[in-house]
Order: structure tokens, then C-alpha cells, then sequence
């Protein structure tokens, strides 16, 4: 007889929380496949964060493009460089972000990302 393997509600948060910071596909998959069937403290706080992360970065990005595009257009090469050294430091930090709010996710804490962590705790509520 095999033994059950009952998964606690902190575990199913820690993998909910852990399988969200992986893309926006793996943030569908964590709130539908896992998060809706056993809702968790933990699971719902970082689903909270990956949310407003996901689509602050692609806020972000949409500015971002048309601040290039315009840099490029003005054929400027000191501000097309401007512009990407600009884009590293950008990428360089939205990393940093990601990487605050996974080990967060890995270690079981409801450690806020920084600069926009508490906001998205406020604006999806229902999540």
C-alpha cells in the first residue's frame, strides 16, 4: 500500500507563489490550475504582486519602445546609445525586481516587491 501524499495549504501557496514568477503562462497556470481550487494566504499575495509586475513591465515596455523608436528616429547616435545604455540599466533593474520577489516566493515570505508590492496588494484585492 503506497502512502498518501497530501499536499499542506503552505506548500500549495509556496508552489502557487514559485510557479508565478516563472512568465505570464505560468501565472495563468498557478492561479487556474492551483489557486483556484485551494486558495491560499501566501499563493494569493504573490499572485497579487506577479500581477501588477507583469503588467507594470509591460507598461513599461510599450514607453520604453516609443522613447527608443523616437531616439532612433531623430538619428542621433549619442542619443540612440544614450538609449541603450538606458535599456540595460532598465533590464538590469526590472531583474532585480523579479528576483526579490521570487526568492521571496521560494522561501515562503510575503516579502513585497519593492516600489510596487503594497500597490498591488491593494488593487486586486480579489485576487
Amino acid at each position: 500500500m503506497e502512502p498518501e501524499h497530501n499536499v499542506s495549504s503552505a506548500d500549495n501557496g509556496k508552489t502557487v507563489a514559485i510557479i508565478s514568477y516563472l512568465s505570464i503562462v505560468g501565472w495563468l497556470i498557478a492561479y487556474l490550475a492551483f489557486h483556484n481550487e485551494k486558495k491560499t494566504e501566501l499563493g494569493s499575495y504573490h499572485l497579487r504582486q506577479t500581477l501588477l509586475f507583469y503588467i507594470a513591465c509591460f507598461g513599461v515596455y510599450i514607453i520604453w519602445s516609443v522613447i527608443v523608436v523616437a531616439f532612433l528616429l531623430s538619428l542621433s547616435l549619442s542619443l540612440a546609445g544614450l538609449a541603450w545604455v538606458l535599456s540595460w540599466v532598465l533590464y538590469i533593474g526590472v531583474l532585480v525586481l523579479w528576483v526579490v520577489g521570487f526568492i521571496g516566493a521560494i522561501n515562503g515570505e510575503k516579502k513585497p516587491i519593492p516600489f510596487i508590492g503594497e500597490k498591488a496588494q491593494s488593487i486586486f484585492k480579489g485576487i
